[in-house]
C-alpha cells in the first residue's frame, strides 16, 4: 500500500516547485500546461475541445462537444484515482461537465483513447509534473455521497440486499420519469410494430411470456426473480391468467408493485415479496423468469443460483435468464465507475457460462437469443426521458444522483452498440425422469 502522501509511487513533496521561484501556473494556462498530456494521449488531432476553469481551452470547436473542467479539484481527483473513477467523481460533483450529446462526446473519447486508459491505470511522471505546475496537488477531496460501500462477505444475503437498496430504493418516481409509464427496467424489444419504448417493452414482456409457453396452458404459476416494480407480472397475469410470485430485494420497488396490483385488481393473481431468492426452498412453479436480475447474483454464486431455481421448477417447466453478458465474463469491480456508483458488485458472465452452468443444474439449454441492438436503443430512450424531465430528476434524487444515471446510461448505450457487451435471452427446460421436455418442435410460438 503506497503511503497517505503519494501518489503513483512519488511523494507530494518531490513534486513542489523549487523553493524561491513562482509557481508555473501563475504563468501559463492550464491549457497550454495540459496540452502536451492530451496530445501525448490522443495524438495530434484532440477528438473533442476541452476547456478550462481559467477560460483557456484546446481542441476542435466543431467537435460533437465539449468537456468543461471547471475546478482544478477535477484534476486533483484524477490523479488520486487515475482512469474511469477519477473522472467520473469529477462529472458526478459537476466539476468536470460535458456540452453536447453525451453519448457522441463518450463514444469520441473511447474511440480515440488507447487501450489502457481504463479502471486502474497509472499516471506517467510528466502528468504529475504537469499537474505541479497547475498547483492542483494536494490531498483527495471528498468522495461523493452517492458512491457505495456495502459490507459484508460478497453476495451474502445481508451485502446482496445493501446493493439492491443502494441502486433501487432511491426514488420510485425518479424511475417513472426515466423508464416511463412501464416502468420496467430491462432491455425492450423494438419490432416493426412496436418501435415507441413503451409499446417495445410490452413486446418484451410478451415475448418472455411466450418462451415460457404461458399461452398453452392458462394458469401456470409463474416465479419471477427481481420482479422490480411487477410489470412483467402485470403482463403474464392480464394476458395470460397466470398466477405470479414476484420476489424482489427492494422495499421501495415491492411498495409500488403492490399498488399497481392493486390497482389492476390482481391481489388474488399476484403476490409481490421483499425475500431473497435463496429462501424460497420447498415452493414449486411452473416456470421462472429472471430478467435483468442475473447481473447481481455473481460467478461464485451461478451455481447455486440455477440448482436452487431447477430445484424450484415442476417436471418439464422452463426457466427464462434474461441477463446483460460479456465475452470472457467482466467484473465491476471498485476501481470501475459502474462498480462504485451504479452496480456495486455486479459481474457480467459470459453467455457460454450461462448456458454451461445451467445445464450443469439439470437443465437443457433450448435457445439462446441476443437482444443486443435493442438494448442500445432501450438506453437512448431512457436517456432522452432522463434530460427531458432533468429538473424534476434532480428535484428527486439531487443533481448528483441524476449524473451518476446520465453517465451510466451513455456509456452503456455505448457499450452496446460496439459491441462490447450484450445481452442474451436464454430459455432451458427441466426435463421429467424419461427426458421428456414439452417444449414445442419448433420457435413457432414466440417468433
Amino acid at each position: 500500500m503506497q503511503p497517505a502522501n503519494t501518489i503513483s509511487g512519488m511523494t507530494l513533496d518531490a513534486l513542489k516547485p523549487t523553493a524561491g521561484r513562482a509557481p508555473e501556473a501563475l504563468r501559463t494556462s492550464a491549457a497550454a500546461v495540459v496540452e502536451p498530456l492530451l496530445r501525448e494521449l490522443f495524438g495530434d488531432g484532440l477528438p473533442i475541445r476541452f476547456e478550462f476553469w481559467d477560460d483557456s481551452g484546446i481542441g476542435p470547436a466543431d467537435g460533437p462537444g465539449t468537456i468543461q473542467v471547471r475546478s482544478p479539484n477535477a484534476i486533483r481527483r484524477m490523479l488520486w484515482a487515475p482512469g474511469e473513477l477519477g473522472m467520473a467523481r469529477a462529472y458526478v460533483t459537476g466539476e468536470l461537465q460535458t456540452d453536447g450529446d453525451m453519448i457522441s462526446v463518450l463514444r469520441a473519447l473511447a474511440d480515440a483513447s488507447p487501450p489502457d486508459v481504463k479502471a486502474g491505470a497509472r499516471l506517467s511522471v510528466r502528468a504529475l509534473r504537469a499537474a505541479t505546475q497547475l498547483g492542483v496537488l494536494g490531498m483527495p477531496p471528498p468522495r461523493p455521497a452517492e458512491e457505495a460501500a456495502p459490507r459484508g462477505r460478497l453476495h451474502s444475503k445481508n451485502r446482496d440486499a445493501q446493493v439492491i437498496s443502494h441502486h433501487y430504493d432511491i426514488s420510485n418516481e425518479f424511475y417513472r420519469l426515466m423508464l416511463g409509464p412501464s416502468m420496467t427496467y430491462s432491455c425492450a424489444r423494438f419490432t416493426e410494430a412496436s418501435t415507441g419504448l413503451e409499446a417495445a417493452q410490452q413486446a418484451k414482456h410478451d415475448l418472455v411470456c411466450r418462451k415460457l409457453g404461458l399461452p398453452e396452458r392458462n394458469g401456470l404459476r409463474l416465479l419471477d426473480v427481481g420482479c422490480g416494480w411487477g410489470s412483467l407480472a402485470l403482463h403474464a397475469a392480464t394476458n395470460y391468467g397466470a398466477t405470479v410470485v414476484g420476489v424482489t430485494l427492494s422495499s421501495a420497488q415491492a411498495d409500488l408493485a403492490r399498488l399497481r396490483v392493486k390497482e389492476a385488481g390482481l391481489d388474488n393473481e399476484i403476490e409481490i415479496r421483499v425475500q431473497d431468492y435463496r429462501d424460497l426452498e420447498g415452493e414449486q412453479f411452473d416456470v421462472i423468469s429472471s430478467v435483468g436480475m442475473f447481473e447481481h447474483v455473481g460467478m461464485n454464486k451461478t451455481a447455486e443460483y440455477f440448482a436452487t431455481l431447477y430445484s424450484l421448477l415442476r417436471d418439464t417447466g422452463r426457466l427464462l435468464n434474461h441477463a446483460i453478458s460479456s465475452v470472457g465474463g467482466s467484473r465491476m469491480g471498485r476501481n470501475s465507475f459502474i462498480g462504485r456508483y451504479v452496480f456495486p458488485d455486479g459481474e457480467l458472465i459470459d453467455v457460454s457460462e450461462v448456458a454451461g452452468a445451467m445445464e450443469r443444474a439439470g437443465f437443457e439449454v433450448r435457445d439462446v437469443e441476443s437482444l443486443r441492438e435493442h438494448y442500445t436503443k432501450t438506453l437512448q430512450a431512457w436517456l432522452r426521458n432522463l434530460e427531458e424531465n432533468w429538473d424534476a430528476a434532480v428535484n428527486e434524487v439531487g443533481v448528483q444522483r441524476a449524473r451518476v444515471w446520465r453517465l451510466y446510461m451513455a456509456a452503456s448505450a455505448n457499450g452496446f452498440d460496439d459491441g462490447g457487451i450484450s445481452i442474451h435471452q436464454v430459455l432451458a427446460v427441466k426435463p421429467d425422469p424419461k427426458g421428456h421436455s414439452g417444449m414445442p418442435p419448433t420457435r413457432s410460438g414466440w417468433h
